[in-house]
Formats: structure tokens, C-alpha cells, sequence
């Protein structure tokens, strides 16, 4: 069982744990993973189980998956194992079984996020809703105050206004479901003004006038706001930006999954940040780990999807009554 008291200790992330322990007071969320055919995805999925966040499902080649536990000393006996033969069935399998109602949610394996959500996606045998399918990266940044969301980082490559509306919307909801209150939203671009030769600037604005017509709901917006004016109140204070969202952001929306992906990877690497991954907007949520991260960011990534998972059951209308 990972010991979580001794994860990172040089600037340990008080915001991740507290998202963890919360989580572990939930019911533990049967979870189906799509070929945990390596080492950090099997062990991302068992040290989850361990500590009382899932019940995991797991599917792929079934000899590949127990080699990988016995070459890697993993006990996976108490789990149910789904022989899959390759990556794409173990995906289209995975996607089956959510549908069949015996998962609360989706982790992703050792396979590739497009073969993945190929699966979720697909208009006959997917996991799609009426919302747009986007991507949440949880930010856990040390001497950062915040836990940041940065949105789309993973999935939306050029999102038009209609698809920033649910990409905000799927993000707004994440963050009120897994009960961190109303959060302020900052709409990123270059600069803080309108100007017709940056268009993520006109975006932003109508973005903006969307919230105040309730085609947005549940946070406080603004837009656009750069980086800089977005979470430091002294570089708002110096713009001259009066503003509930400038300098306290929450939620960071930015103009395009390039963007979002190169402001994701600079806080992990050069700030030394945690990034936990959701995808939002399909009938459960999915858990997107990548092999690079921590302990800590791997059950962060969990946590919320049980979070989110416990509020969406919660809140579920009960059948036939």
C-alpha cells in the first residue's frame, strides 16, 4: 500500500491530500481500466484499491496483465480480470461494460488517449452525452494557494465558442460537484483587452456575455485576462483590472489545446507541479494518468473522478419512484 504521509515530503501538496482523504470517505467507485498492460498503470489502479477509492475491473490480454503483476511483485488476485486480446478490444470492452451499468468509471491504461476515446466517442457504441467531451487537468502548484483547472489541455485541439461553452460548463461542474464551492473563472488570451486581431479576445468577451445570459452557469467569469493578471493580484492591481476573477482565478480556460498543454507541462516541470486528469462531458468520468506522474497525482486523478462519480449518484432521480 502506498504510504501517503511519505510522498514528497520536500513541499508536500496539501491541496491533493485533503482532495484524497475526502475522496476515501466516499463509497469505493468500481472502476473498469482499459490494458494495464505496464507497471504504473497496473500499480496506479491497485494502489487506488488499496487505499479504499475503487474497485477496479481490469481488462486487457489477461496473460500479459498477470506478467506484468508477477514480474512487478503486484498482487492483482482480488480483482476481476477481463481477457481482452489487444488494446483496441480492451478499450471497446472497457466502453461495454460502462454501458452495461457495472462501472461508475473509466481509467485509462497503457494504451494511447486516442484509442481510448475512439471507444468513448464512437456515435453507436460510445459513452457520449448531449455535452461536449473535454478535458480537465486539476493543477496541484506548490506555494500556489489555488488548486488550479486548466481547460482544454488534452482532448479539444481548436475549439470554436459553441464547444468553450461546454469545455467551461464541463469544468464549472467538476469543480462544484466535487464540492469546492463557485468557482472564478479566468478566460486566458495574449492580452486583457478586445481586439479584433486576436480573436481568443472576442471569444473571451462573448464567452462573458454568454454567463451573464445563462447560457453559462454555476461560476463568475472573466475574460479575457493573460496569465499573469489571471492569478497574481499584483499584476492586476497594476493593469488596473477591477475584477472578483483577476489575480484569484480558479478555473483557467485557455484559447486552444496547444496553449493549455505547454501551460500544464511548464507548472509540472518548472514549478514542480502536480497534474491530476479527468475527462468530462461522457457518462462517467474518465481518469487519464500519464507515466510520468507522481504517486500523489495518480490517486489525485482518482479522487476526483470518485468525487465527482459520489455527487453525480447522489443526485441521480431515483428510478420507478
Amino acid at each position: 500500500m502506498p504510504d501517503l504521509e511519505n510522498v514528497g515530503e520536500a513541499g508536500r501538496h496539501e491541496k491533493y491530500e485533503r482532495l484524497i482523504a475526502r475522496a476515501k470517505q466516499a463509497p469505493a467507485m468500481t472502476t473498469v481500466v482499459a490494458h494495464p498492460c505496464d507497471e504504473t498503470s497496473l500499480r496506479g489502479a491497485v494502489e487506488a484499491a488499496e487505499v479504499g477509492l475503487m474497485r477496479p475491473i481490469l481488462v486487457g490480454p489477461a496473460e500479459k496483465v498477470r506478467a506484468v503483476a508477477k514480474e512487478n511483485n503486484i498482487d492483482i488476485s482480488p480483482y476481476e480480470l477481463v481477457d481482452a486480446p489487444h488494446s483496441d478490444a480492451a478499450a471497446a470492452k472497457a466502453v461495454e461494460i460502462v454501458r452495461e451499468g457495472r462501472a461508475d468509471l473509466l481509467m485509462k491504461g497503457s494504451l494511447h488517449t486516442d484509442e481510448l476515446m475512439r471507444a468513448v466517442t464512437s456515435s453507436a457504441t460510445g459513452l457520449r452525452t448531449a455535452r461536449r467531451i473535454s478535458h480537465v487537468f486539476v493543477m496541484d502548484v506548490p506555494n500556489h494557494t489555488e488548486t488550479l483547472f486548466i481547460t482544454d489541455a488534452a482532448i479539444n485541439i481548436a475549439p470554436d465558442l459553441d464547444a468553450k461553452r461546454d469545455i467551461i460548463q464541463n469544468a464549472i461542474d467538476l469543480f462544484t460537484q466535487i464540492g469546492l464551492g463557485t468557482p472564478r473563472v479566468a478566460i486566458l488570451s495574449a492580452v486583457e483587452t478586445v481586439t479584433s486581431k486576436i480573436p481568443s479576445t472576442i471569444d473571451a468577451a462573448a464567452l462573458c456575455k454568454m454567463s451573464e445570459r445563462g447560457q453559462i452557469t454555476g461560476g463568475i467569469l472573466d475574460g479575457p485576462l493573460a496569465f499573469d493578471n489571471a492569478i497574481d493580484p499584483e499584476a492586476a492591481g497594476i493593469k488596473g483590472i477591477q475584477s472578483s476573477v483577476a489575480g484569484r482565478a480558479q478555473i483557467l480556460v485557455v484559447p486552444n489545446l496547444e496553449s493549455g498543454n505547454m501551460l500544464a507541462k511548464n507548472l509540472t516541470f518548472l514549478a514542480r507541479a502536480d497534474a491530476a486528469g479527468v475527462v468530462l462531458g461522457a457518462r462517467v468520468p474518465i481518469i487519464l494518468t500519464s507515466r510520468a506522474d507522481s504517486v500523489r497525482a495518480r490517486l489525485a486523478s482518482c479522487a476526483v473522478g470518485v468525487l465527482l462519480a459520489d455527487a453525480r449518484r447522489r443526485t441521480a432521480p431515483i428510478q420507478g419512484g
